[in-house]
């Protein structure tokens, strides 16, 4: 059915462009026709997402079907998560992102069943419970020496572009890539400034409505906790941390 509505509104946006399947599929870079798309033999891309918002300002939420809204301003992206994780007690766990699971994370990033690859966990502290937060894993050496490659940050879902400070580190979503990096805001709107801390990288922009998701790292995520703490809840924080670090593992070796 979910995929059903993607093509018919695929087959919406043609007919209202008043182009023909090989004049659309010229449009987005696709080749010879989007018949196949259309009859449903071929799933639509993140690359051609990109290109629905970037041409015909396309609310990719509205493909999905998961949203009435149509089109976006392209000076503003929908940058909450779109997949959650609850636990038995129905808070939200933090679910952790691997270099490996970041690969495919822009082209699943709505995809409810390919998260449940991913290892969860319940953080026992209140300003862990107060917003959506994730885990990430560093790959690359191009927030040195902040951050070291394999390192895992935790970063807090920001739901709106407007609420961000320059130069935090973010985790940037885009339709086809994730990247940590420091965020500084541009006098167009539009576009945002993405800055390593290796000044071996040089920064870059993109444009707002490339992005899929946005978090705003708030902390680096560490296993060496004291374990002769008497403290309950640095036992209980030591006893989670010991847990994700098996599932860690886990998943290092599948």
């Amino acid at each position: 059915m979910k995929h059903a509505i993607q093509i018919e509104r695929f087959r919406q946006i043609r007919d209202e462009q008043g182009l023909t399947q090989a004049e659309f599929a010229e449009k987005l870079g696709i080749k010879t026709s989007t018949a196949d798309i259309e009859r449903g033999k071929t799933r639509l891309t993140g690359e051609v997402i990109k290109d629905l918002l970037r041409l015909y300002q396309i609310n990719p939420l509205w493909i999905y079907g998961e949203s009435s809204k149509k089109n976006l301003n392209l000076s503003k992206a929908e940058t909450l998560p779109k997949i959650i994780s609850l636990n038995s007690e129905k808070n939200e766990n933090i679910m952790m992102v691997n270099q490996r699971a970041a690969a495919g994370y822009p082209q699943n990033v709505h995809e409810r069943e390919w998260y449940k690859q991913l290892p969860a966990f319940d953080m026992p502290l209140p300003e862990f419970r107060n917003a959506t937060h994730r885990g990430f894993q560093i790959e690359g050496d191009s927030m040195m020496p902040n951050l070291k490659p394999d390192e895992w940050v935790l970063a807090k879902a920001v739901p709106d572009l407007n609420l961000t400070s320059n130069n935090k580190i973010h985790v940037v979503i885009t339709y086809d890539t994730v990247v940590v990096k420091k965020l500084h805001k541009l006098d167009d709107p539009s576009k945002i400034r993405l800055i390593s801390l290796n000044r071996d990288y040089v920064p870059f922009e993109i444009k707002v409505s490339e992005i899929q998701e946005l978090w705003e790292v708030t902390s680096k995520l560490t296993f060496s906790l004291d374990a002769n703490s008497e403290n309950h809840l640095l036992k209980e924080l030591q006893d989670s941390m010991e847990d994700l670090k098996t599932q860690l593992k886990d998943v290092k070796k599948a």
